[in-house]
């Protein structure tokens, strides 16, 4: 099926690319942007618990200096985690899912930073990620 293009449609073109007048870039739009600036993504999958605690707090306090409000870590569920191999950790627990937040929360100069944790993440079974809400920064 081959379809015709109308001659109002050849004008319309035409009177496009004539056209002297910009386009606006969208991806410049302030909007846009302050949205992808406000909110950051941290995937550690694949981490070790001591290196994941490393990229957690590195990451937060990079996070708040340029005043990101809102950080959703990546864990994973835990699902393939090998944990039965350490008889320190439960088999019913993930490694990171659990530990990252309790890491986070133990950490006083990490908490001064942070506005909210959102425990209800952590807790469902079925979430491999959780979010943490940023005080602002104050320079």
């Amino acid at each position: 099926m081959k379809k015709i293009i109308s001659n109002k449609d050849i004008k319309d073109w035409q009177n496009f690319i004539n056209k002297s007048d910009k386009l606006e870039d969208k991806d410049s739009r302030p909007e846009k942007n302050s949205i992808n600036r406000m909110e950051k993504t941290l995937d550690l999958h694949g981490c070790t618990l001591k290196n994941a605690n490393i990229i957690a707090n590195e990451f937060i306090k990079s996070c708040f200096s340029k005043n990101i409000i809102k950080i959703k870590f990546i864990t994973g569920k835990g699902s393939r985690s090998k944990n039965k191999e350490n008889p320190y950790q439960s088999e019913k627990l993930s490694i990171l899912k659990h530990s990252v937040p309790e890491y986070i929360k133990s950490n006083s100069e990490l908490m001064r930073l942070i506005k909210f944790i959102n425990e209800d993440e952590i807790n469902d079974p079925m979430q491999g990620s959780f979010e943490i809400y940023l005080k602002k920064f104050k320079e």
